[in-house]
């Protein structure tokens, strides 16, 4: 006798399949969103070094204890909020970039964007970067990691080029990328130090890439 087919769900069924979080696990996810919102907003403000647990954790309105349950340290915590930050802001960079035609003014348009929108929390970039030369091994690839969603905004705008025959068949798009990422990220000293203003920001950023782009491009 051939078997009877089963009814099929009900959305009823379906949803009280969905794993649900109990109260003490929703707590949980609520208690370490308060954490990072708080540590963002110090790391932004004062940097790494200054922004203390005890300060992070009195920002939140809760114990250190409450921080530590969440983070083994202020490194991980700081890994955290540069994780969730920079796929935001790489996101922005994706989208800015969509809207332009040539691989130049797709790579201006991402650039600045990010310029845009990191501006505001000069202290956390300059941490990141001095982070980078002081840091272990572990915490160096936790950065790399981090910082691979912007490279690759570059990286894709690079090879539509390429696709698009902009840029030669032959070039060598890691190299071109890296180059450009580390122009883009070397600026942020000018704003920090010498007080540069959006335009000269973009300026500067146009200026290197032309350079860096120059002998890349295809021969009409």
């Amino acid at each position: 006798m051939p078997d009877t087919p089963l009814p099929p769900a009900k959305a009823s069924d379906r949803e009280s399949e969905t794993p649900r979080l109990n109260r003490r696990q929703a707590a949980k996810v609520r208690t370490r969103q308060k954490v990072l919102e708080a540590a963002r907003a110090l790391f932004a403000e004062r940097g790494y070094e200054p922004a203390t647990i005890r300060d992070i954790a009195k920002v939140a309105g809760m114990s250190t204890g409450a921080v530590f349950a969440n983070f083994q340290d202020k490194a991980e915590l700081f890994e955290a909020v540069l994780s969730e930050d920079l796929l935001k802001l790489a996101e922005t960079m994706r989208t800015a970039a969509a809207a332009e035609t040539s691989v130049r003014a797709r790579l201006l348009a991402a650039l600045t964007a990010g310029y845009h929108g990191s501006l505001e929390q000069l202290p956390l970039v300059q941490a990141v970067v001095a982070r980078s030369w002081f840091q272990p091994v572990a915490a160096e690839m936790h950065t790399r990691s981090a910082i691979k969603p912007l490279i690759m905004v570059v990286s894709d705008t690079l090879q539509a080029g390429v696709r698009e025959g902009e840029l030669r068949q032959d070039a060598d798009g890691r190299l071109l990328s890296e180059l450009i990422y580390g122009a883009w990220l070397s600026n942020y000293r000018g704003a920090a130090y010498d007080g540069w203003t959006m335009p000269q920001l973009t300026t500067r950023i146009g200026k290197q890439i032309d350079v860096i782009l120059a002998g890349q491009m295809s021969r009409p």
